[in-house]
Protein backbone atom coordinates (compact mmCIF):
# COMPACT_ATOMS: atom_id res chain seq x y z
CA UNK A 1 0.00 0.00 0.00
CA UNK A 2 3.17 1.78 -0.02
CA UNK A 3 2.05 3.54 -2.17
CA UNK A 4 2.43 5.08 -0.53
CA UNK A 5 3.36 4.05 -2.27
CA UNK A 6 5.10 3.46 -3.95
CA UNK A 7 6.59 6.77 -3.95
CA UNK A 8 8.96 5.41 -2.71
CA UNK A 9 10.52 7.14 -5.57
CA UNK A 10 13.27 10.08 -4.85
CA UNK A 11 16.09 7.32 -4.93
CA UNK A 12 17.12 8.28 -8.18
CA UNK A 13 17.59 11.89 -6.70
CA UNK A 14 20.99 10.80 -5.62
CA UNK A 15 22.68 10.08 -8.38
CA UNK A 16 21.95 12.11 -10.78
CA UNK A 17 24.08 15.25 -10.54
CA UNK A 18 26.22 14.44 -13.42
CA UNK A 19 26.91 16.84 -16.83
CA UNK A 20 24.40 14.80 -18.53
CA UNK A 21 21.70 15.40 -16.43
CA UNK A 22 22.43 18.65 -15.83
CA UNK A 23 18.36 20.25 -15.48
CA UNK A 24 15.28 19.45 -14.08
CA UNK A 25 14.39 16.54 -15.07
CA UNK A 26 10.86 14.79 -14.59
CA UNK A 27 10.66 11.29 -14.94
CA UNK A 28 7.32 9.18 -14.91
CA UNK A 29 6.85 5.58 -13.28
CA UNK A 30 6.37 2.98 -15.98
CA UNK A 31 3.87 0.96 -14.27
CA UNK A 32 4.82 -2.15 -16.09
CA UNK A 33 8.16 -2.17 -13.66
CA UNK A 34 6.79 -0.56 -11.39
CA UNK A 35 5.19 -3.07 -7.92
CA UNK A 36 3.62 -1.94 -4.67
CA UNK A 37 3.32 -5.19 -2.35
CA UNK A 38 2.02 -5.67 1.64
CA UNK A 39 2.29 -8.65 3.51
CA UNK A 40 0.21 -9.51 6.50
CA UNK A 41 -0.15 -12.44 9.38
CA UNK A 42 -3.12 -14.15 9.14
CA UNK A 43 -3.75 -15.96 12.59
CA UNK A 44 0.02 -16.72 12.99
CA UNK A 45 -0.54 -19.36 10.24
CA UNK A 46 0.42 -18.05 7.19
CA UNK A 47 1.76 -14.63 5.59
CA UNK A 48 -0.41 -13.95 2.45
CA UNK A 49 0.77 -11.23 0.25
CA UNK A 50 -1.17 -8.35 -2.02
CA UNK A 51 -0.36 -6.09 -4.34
CA UNK A 52 -1.91 -3.44 -6.60
CA UNK A 53 -1.90 -3.47 -10.54
CA UNK A 54 -2.56 0.15 -11.43
CA UNK A 55 0.22 2.53 -10.37
CA UNK A 56 0.83 5.69 -11.69
CA UNK A 57 3.08 8.56 -10.77
CA UNK A 58 5.78 11.02 -11.77
CA UNK A 59 8.95 12.46 -9.91
CA UNK A 60 10.96 15.58 -10.36
CA UNK A 61 14.18 16.28 -9.72
CA UNK A 62 16.95 18.52 -9.71
CA UNK A 63 20.29 17.54 -9.74
CA UNK A 64 21.74 20.65 -8.24
CA UNK A 65 19.38 20.18 -5.33
CA UNK A 66 18.07 16.81 -4.71
CA UNK A 67 16.68 17.50 -1.51
CA UNK A 68 13.93 19.31 -3.21
CA UNK A 69 12.86 16.71 -5.55
CA UNK A 70 8.84 16.24 -5.42
CA UNK A 71 7.16 13.09 -5.62
CA UNK A 72 3.44 12.39 -6.47
CA UNK A 73 2.06 8.61 -6.96
CA UNK A 74 -1.63 7.80 -7.89
CA UNK A 75 -2.94 4.02 -6.73
CA UNK A 76 -6.44 2.79 -8.13
CA UNK A 77 -7.74 1.01 -4.91
CA UNK A 78 -9.84 -1.69 -7.40
CA UNK A 79 -7.00 -2.60 -8.53
CA UNK A 80 -6.02 -4.68 -5.00
CA UNK A 81 -4.56 -8.51 -5.93
CA UNK A 82 -5.11 -10.33 -3.16
CA UNK A 83 -4.62 -13.88 -5.75
CA UNK A 84 -7.61 -14.69 -4.06
CA UNK A 85 -10.83 -13.04 -6.10
CA UNK A 86 -13.37 -13.76 -3.09
CA UNK A 87 -10.55 -11.78 -0.84
CA UNK A 88 -10.22 -8.83 -3.60
CA UNK A 89 -13.98 -8.40 -3.25
CA UNK A 90 -14.28 -8.68 0.61
CA UNK A 91 -11.85 -5.83 0.78
CA UNK A 92 -13.31 -3.74 -1.49
CA UNK A 93 -16.78 -4.09 -0.61
CA UNK A 94 -16.75 -4.33 3.62
CA UNK A 95 -17.13 -1.13 4.91
CA UNK A 96 -14.24 -2.08 7.73
CA UNK A 97 -11.49 -2.46 4.81
CA UNK A 98 -10.97 -0.15 2.12
CA UNK A 99 -13.45 2.63 1.35
CA UNK A 100 -13.30 2.41 -2.50
CA UNK A 101 -16.47 3.94 -3.61
CA UNK A 102 -15.77 7.08 -1.30
CA UNK A 103 -11.92 7.32 -1.75
CA UNK A 104 -11.44 4.97 -5.24
CA UNK A 105 -7.48 6.63 -4.88
CA UNK A 106 -4.33 6.05 -2.44
CA UNK A 107 -1.76 8.52 -2.78
CA UNK A 108 1.58 9.69 -1.95
CA UNK A 109 3.02 12.96 -1.63
CA UNK A 110 6.70 13.39 -0.46
CA UNK A 111 7.54 16.00 1.98
CA UNK A 112 11.58 15.59 2.40
CA UNK A 113 14.55 13.48 2.09
CA UNK A 114 16.49 12.71 5.29
CA UNK A 115 19.25 10.57 6.41
CA UNK A 116 21.18 10.53 3.30
CA UNK A 117 24.00 7.76 3.04
CA UNK A 118 27.69 9.06 2.38
CA UNK A 119 27.84 7.34 -1.22
CA UNK A 120 23.98 9.12 -1.45
CA UNK A 121 22.49 4.89 -2.72
CA UNK A 122 20.15 5.35 0.46
CA UNK A 123 18.21 7.62 1.80
CA UNK A 124 14.42 8.10 4.25
CA UNK A 125 11.95 9.15 1.99
CA UNK A 126 9.45 11.91 4.07
CA UNK A 127 5.64 12.20 2.35
CA UNK A 128 2.40 11.93 3.38
CA UNK A 129 -0.09 8.70 2.55
CA UNK A 130 -3.31 9.35 2.29
CA UNK A 131 -5.75 6.12 2.31
CA UNK A 132 -9.70 5.63 2.83
CA UNK A 133 -9.04 9.45 3.09
CA UNK A 134 -6.97 9.73 5.72
CA UNK A 135 -3.71 11.35 5.66
CA UNK A 136 -0.83 10.25 8.04
CA UNK A 137 3.33 10.66 7.35
CA UNK A 138 5.16 7.57 6.30
CA UNK A 139 8.84 7.05 5.84
CA UNK A 140 9.85 5.01 3.20
CA UNK A 141 14.02 3.35 3.81
CA UNK A 142 14.80 3.47 -0.21
CA UNK A 143 17.92 2.20 -1.96
CA UNK A 144 19.24 2.92 -5.25
CA UNK A 145 19.16 -0.01 -7.83
CA UNK A 146 20.69 1.78 -10.76
CA UNK A 147 20.45 5.08 -12.17
CA UNK A 148 21.70 5.66 -16.14
CA UNK A 149 20.39 5.29 -19.97
CA UNK A 150 17.60 2.75 -20.71
CA UNK A 151 18.13 0.67 -23.80
CA UNK A 152 14.50 0.37 -24.30
CA UNK A 153 14.29 3.93 -24.54
CA UNK A 154 16.43 5.01 -27.10
CA UNK A 155 19.07 5.89 -24.14
CA UNK A 156 17.02 8.49 -22.01
CA UNK A 157 17.58 9.06 -18.35
CA UNK A 158 16.14 6.46 -16.33
CA UNK A 159 16.19 5.43 -12.88
CA UNK A 160 15.61 1.88 -10.50
CA UNK A 161 15.50 2.07 -7.09
CA UNK A 162 13.89 -0.28 -4.12
CA UNK A 163 11.93 1.00 -1.09
CA UNK A 164 10.27 -0.76 1.94
CA UNK A 165 8.26 0.17 5.13
CA UNK A 166 5.92 -0.83 8.16
CA UNK A 167 2.40 0.38 8.25
CA UNK A 168 -0.73 -0.32 10.59
CA UNK A 169 -3.61 -0.43 8.88
CA UNK A 170 -5.30 0.62 11.97
CA UNK A 171 -4.35 4.41 11.13
CA UNK A 172 -5.96 4.40 7.98
CA UNK A 173 -9.25 2.56 9.55
CA UNK A 174 -8.75 -0.68 8.92
CA UNK A 175 -8.86 -2.44 12.04
CA UNK A 176 -10.99 -5.76 11.95
CA UNK A 177 -9.79 -8.88 13.27
CA UNK A 178 -6.98 -6.51 14.99
CA UNK A 179 -4.45 -8.26 16.30
CA UNK A 180 -5.38 -11.96 15.44
CA UNK A 181 -4.90 -10.99 11.59
CA UNK A 182 -1.53 -8.05 12.12
CA UNK A 183 -2.41 -4.75 12.10
CA UNK A 184 1.06 -4.03 10.59
CA UNK A 185 1.86 -4.99 6.59
CA UNK A 186 5.02 -5.07 5.10
CA UNK A 187 5.32 -3.06 2.46
CA UNK A 188 7.83 -3.79 -0.59
CA UNK A 189 8.06 -1.61 -3.15
CA UNK A 190 10.51 -1.65 -6.46
CA UNK A 191 10.16 1.06 -8.93
CA UNK A 192 11.59 2.07 -12.75
CA UNK A 193 10.65 5.56 -13.98
CA UNK A 194 12.00 6.78 -17.29
CA UNK A 195 12.43 10.52 -18.51
CA UNK A 196 8.55 12.02 -19.11
CA UNK A 197 9.06 12.84 -22.78
CA UNK A 198 10.67 9.21 -24.06
CA UNK A 199 8.04 7.60 -21.67
CA UNK A 200 5.11 9.35 -23.92
CA UNK A 201 6.79 9.38 -26.77
CA UNK A 202 7.10 5.16 -26.09
CA UNK A 203 3.37 4.90 -25.38
CA UNK A 204 2.44 7.07 -28.78
CA UNK A 205 4.56 4.65 -30.90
Amino acid sequence: MRSALTGLFAAALFTLATPALADTTEYTLDPGHTQVRFSWNHFGFSVPEANFNDISGTLTADPDDPTDARVDVTIQVDSIDTHVPLLNEHLLNKPEFFKAKEHPTITFKSTGIRNVADDRQSFDLVGDLTVNGITKQVVLDATVNKVGEHPMYDGAPAAGFNATTTLKRSDFGMDAYVPAVSDELDVRITVEAVEADAFAKKQEG
